[in-house]
This record gives structure tokens, C-alpha cells and sequence, in this order.
């Protein structure tokens, strides 16, 4: 072991979400030594989320012995550009939304100026899970992460999948409702998979349905705007019919989706991750009745569906602190 990494044995990973930023620091073995998050929104500038982020690291930095124990820093964020380090027009992120944001630099102009790198969120997800979680032996699979939005990791022979700039594999745009009907999607478009099949998603469904039937609901027990996944989750999992059509509606389109991304990785495995997939067989099931459905027939009972291996945030964030590692 050389002395580098004896002197600097961690690196800090970052998770970067549309509503939840979480940090771990990280030692060379993949434990995670200490954690600490922030919210991602409500900041007015770049700069300002930044100083917040900067901030809640003191304290965990400090716990394991200071910034000269840190080797780098990876980052997992929406959006995020492996190649150049930034984050360029995010719909999720209400600072990134409209520009292109050099987030790599700036935490390391901020950090005593060590090495930071940035992927896909997702794409950690996916390193994470290749690395420590289900995927463990895999070389062919496809990571969809269910939370905010809806973003895929997805790797080919073993490797993960950038493309020519930086972002191949915006799975969550595909369209799935073409024309008027679409729905609008954050990032400017319509009828795109992550306006269906996000968490914001859902919880737009039960807004729909609530609206457009007079169906009795315990969610009806509620103001329809404060209504989220979660809430549908609960109802569903009480036996709440309406709240079950929902979670059958976006596995169905979920598993559509997943029929024609076949087509062109034929995935030893889809690995669903994020809160939504706490729902169970409630959205599993779904999923794979709408994949066998639809699926080209020379794919069909071919790949396996499943739910995360990692905990929480702790795919993004060790994915994201192995990114470090390679800096």
C-alpha cells in the first residue's frame, strides 16, 4: 500500500437528488464512516447550495481526521456529465435547471483542491450496485432509479454507458404518450416515462384520478396537493382500490418501457432503486406481466427483475465514492 493511501484513506461521495443531497465518507474497503445530508432545493444560485453543502461537511470531514485525510470526491448527480464535470440543464434542480453548472470545480475550489469527479446519478447507482449490491458478477444491466424523477445506469459488457458527450442512457425521456395527451415533463418536453413513473409522477396519477372519478378513496381524506408516492403506498397497502389501479398503471408503463430498452442491451437484469420500489409487488408485479407482454420475442424470460441490494442512498453514494477512487 503506498503512502498516499495510507495518509488520505477516504473519499467523500455525494448523492445528489431532486429533493435530498447525502454525503457519506467513505473508506477504500466501501464502509461508509460517517453521513450527513441536506435538502437539495431552495437554494438561489449554484454557488449558495454549494456554501450549504460545504457547510454540513465540516463536521464529518473533521470526524475522520480532517480534509488531508480525504484522497477526492465523487459526485452522483441528475444531468451530471462525466466528461467535463458539470451539470447541465437539470428540470429537477431549480439552479441547474436553465444553465450548465461546473459543480466538479467548484466543490474542489472549495475543498482544498482535491480531485472531484461527477457522473449520471444514476450511473452511480449502477456502480454502486455492481460493486456491492444484486449486480455483483453482472456485466449486462440495467439500473432504473424510482425517486424525483426517473434516471437509468446502464451498463454493456461490463462498462457503463456514456456515449459520445457524456449522456447516453436518459431512459426517463423516452416518450411513452406521444402528442397532446403527454404529459409535461420538467425537462420541456411531453409524455416522457419519468412524468408517469417518477414519484412526482404517481402522485400526479392520484391527483388524475381523483379528479376525473367520484371513487372512494382514503386519499379522498386528503388536500390533493400534499398528496406523494408514499401516501399511495400506504393507501394501496390498506387495500385502497383506487390507490392499487395507481401503482397498476405505472408498473404497466414501467414494464413497457422496460420491453423496448431490451431491444437494444438485452440486460441479464433490470435492478429497480429509490423509495418507490418500497411498494413491493405492488408495482413489481406489474412490471413484469407488462414485460412479458410486450417484450420481442427472443428476449422474453430472459432477464430478472429486481430491487436494489443497498439500503437507502447507499448505492448512489458509494457509487458516486468510487467515481473518487478512480480520480
Amino acid at each position: 500500500m503506498n503512502g498516499q493511501v495510507i495518509m488520505k484513506p477516504y473519499v467523500i461521495g455525494l448523492d445528489l437528488g431532486g429533493t435530498n443531497s447525502v454525503f457519506g465518507i467513505v473508506d477504500s474497503r466501501g464502509e461508509i464512516k460517517a453521513t450527513t445530508a441536506i435538502k437539495t432545493g431552495g437554494y438561489p444560485s449554484a454557488e449558495s447550495y454549494v456554501d450549504a453543502c460545504v457547510e454540513a461537511l465540516q463536521p464529518i470531514i473533521e470526524e475522520v481526521g480532517g480534509i488531508d485525510t480525504i484522497k477526492a470526491m465523487g459526485i452522483g448527480a441528475p444531468n451530471g456529465n462525466f466528461y467535463n464535470g458539470t451539470i447541465e440543464y437539470a428540470p429537477n434542480l431549480p439552479w441547474a435547471h436553465d444553465t450548465i453548472v461546473p459543480l466538479a470545480k467548484m466543490f474542489s475550489d472549495r475543498l482544498s483542491g482535491i480531485p472531484v469527479a461527477l457522473t449520471n446519478d444514476a450511473n452511480a447507482a449502477a456502480i454502486g450496485e455492481m460493486v456491492y449490491g444484486v449486480a455483483r458478477g453482472m456485466k449486462n444491466f440495467i439500473v432504473i432509479t424510482l425517486g424525483t424523477g426517473v434516471g437509468s445506469g446502464i451498463v454493456v459488457n461490463g462498462q457503463l454507458l456514456y456515449g459520445s458527450d457524456g449522456f447516453a442512457g436518459e431512459l426517463g425521456h423516452v416518450t411513452m404518450v406521444r402528442g397532446e395527451e403527454g404529459r409535461s415533463c420538467g425537462c420541456g418536453r411531453t409524455g416522457c416515462l419519468e412524468a408517469y413513473c417518477s414519484a412526482t409522477g404517481v402522485a400526479r396519477t392520484a391527483r388524475e384520478l381523483l379528479a376525473k372519478t367520484t371513487r372512494p378513496s382514503l386519499l379522498r381524506d386528503m388536500n390533493p396537493e400534499n398528496i406523494t408516492s408514499l401516501d399511495v403506498s400506504i393507501a394501496a397497502g390498506k387495500g385502497d382500490e383506487l390507490a392499487k389501479e395507481i401503482y397498476e398503471f405505472t408498473g404497466k408503463m414501467l414494464g413497457e418501457a422496460c420491453a423496448d430498452f431490451a431491444a437494444f442491451s438485452s440486460p441479464e437484469a433490470f435492478i429497480f432503486f429509490g423509495g418507490m420500489v418500497k411498494a413491493g409487488e405492488l408495482i413489481m408485479k406489474p412490471i413484469r406481466e407488462a414485460y412479458d407482454a410486450h417484450v420481442l420475442k427472443i428476449f422474453r424470460g430472459k432477464a430478472k427483475f429486481l430491487v436494489s441490494g443497498l439500503d437507502g442512498a447507499s448505492a448512489a453514494v458509494l457509487g458516486a465514492s468510487a467515481v473518487g477512487w478512480e480520480v
